[in-house]
C-alpha cells in the first residue's frame, strides 16, 4: 500500500509538474500574439504612391488582411463591386481567387488611380487585421526611352514613304513596294503606340494585390475538428494494432507454456528415481 501511494503521488507530481511548464509556456506564446496583431493594427498608410513629375515610376501594393474565413467571399464582392463602380477613382479588376475549405483564402487585384489605394483598402480591411504590406517600386524610365525613340522612328518613316507614294509619275512596282512597306510600319507603330499606352497606364495608376487570410482561432478550431476527426479512425487502428498482437502473442504463449509443463515432468522424473 505505501509503494502504491508513493507511486501515486510521483505520478500527480509530475502531471503538476507538465501543467505548470505549459501554462508558463502559454504565456509568452499569447504575448507574443498580441504583440503581432497590436502591430499589426498599427501599420501606417503610406502616402499614395504617384510617380513624382518627369519620372516613369510604377508602383505595386501587396497587402495581406486576416479576417474570418466566413468573410472572405464577402469582402472580396465588396472590393469587385467598388471597383466597377468607380467608386474611388479609376479602377478596373485584374484578378480574382478563391479557396474554400478548412483554411479558406481569397484574394483580389486592381488597377487604380493612387489617391483610391487607401480608401479601397481600408473599406476591404474594416473590421480585420492588416498583418503585411509592401510597396514595390518599377522604373521604366529606360523602357519608355526605348519606346518614345522607336515611335519616333516610325512615325519619320511612315511621314517619307507617305511623301514618295504622293508623288506623280511613279513606277506600279515601287507603289506596291511603298504600299507594302506602308502596311509594316503603320503595324509597328500600332503595337509600339499600345506599350506606350500600357506603359503611362502603369505609371498614373497603382496595382493593389489584397490577400485574404482566415484568423488564427478559426485555423486552431480546425485543427481541433480534424483531430476529432480522425480520433475515430486513429483509435481503430491502434485496435486493430492490439488484436493482430494478441494474435500473434498467443502461439508463442502457448509453445512456452508447453514447455514450462515438459521441463516440470522431466524434474519430478528426475527426483522420483
Amino acid at each position: 500500500m505505501r509503494a502504491a501511494h508513493g507511486l501515486w503521488g510521483a505520478i500527480l507530481l509530475c502531471l503538476a509538474t507538465v501543467g505548470c511548464s505549459g501554462d508558463h509556456a502559454a504565456a509568452p506564446r499569447a504575448r507574443g500574439e498580441a504583440e503581432e496583431v497590436l502591430s499589426a493594427n498599427f501599420i501606417k498608410p503610406p502616402p499614395p504612391a504617384r510617380a513624382p513629375r518627369g519620372t516613369s515610376i510604377a508602383y505595386e501594393h501587396s497587402v495581406e488582411v486576416r479576417v474570418p474565413g466566413n468573410e472572405i467571399p464577402r469582402r472580396i464582392e465588396a472590393v469587385q463591386t467598388a471597383c466597377f463602380a468607380q467608386k474611388f477613382g479609376d479602377c478596373a479588376v485584374l484578378n480574382v481567387e478563391q479557396r474554400g475549405g478548412d483554411f479558406p483564402h481569397g484574394s483580389i487585384t486592381v488597377r487604380i488611380d493612387p489617391k483610391g489605394v487607401e480608401p479601397l483598402l481600408g473599406a476591404a480591411s474594416e473590421g480585420g487585421d492588416v498583418i503585411s504590406r509592401t510597396l514595390h517600386a518599377e522604373d521604366l524610365a529606360e523602357a519608355v526611352t526605348d519606346n518614345q525613340l522607336r515611335r519616333s522612328r516610325l512615325e519619320k518613316e511612315r511621314t517619307r514613304l507617305l511623301e514618295f507614294q504622293d508623288k506623280p509619275n511613279i513606277k506600279l512596282e515601287d507603289m506596291l513596294r511603298l504600299s507594302k512597306r506602308l502596311s509594316e510600319v503603320e503595324a509597328q507603330l500600332d503595337i509600339a503606340e499600345q506599350e506606350h499606352a500600357q506603359q503611362r497606364r502603369r505609371i498614373d495608376t497603382n496595382r493593389l494585390t489584397i490577400e485574404f487570410e482566415t484568423t488564427r482561432t478559426e485555423a486552431g478550431r480546425s485543427d481541433v475538428g480534424d483531430a476529432f476527426r480522425d480520433s475515430g479512425r486513429v483509435f481503430a487502428a491502434s485496435v486493430a494494432f492490439m488484436i493482430r498482437a494478441v494474435a500473434a502473442a498467443v502461439p508463442v504463449v502457448l509453445v512456452l507454456a508447453l514447455l514450462v509443463l515438459l521441463v516440470r515432468r522431466v524434474r519430478r522424473r528426475s527426483r522420483s528415481h
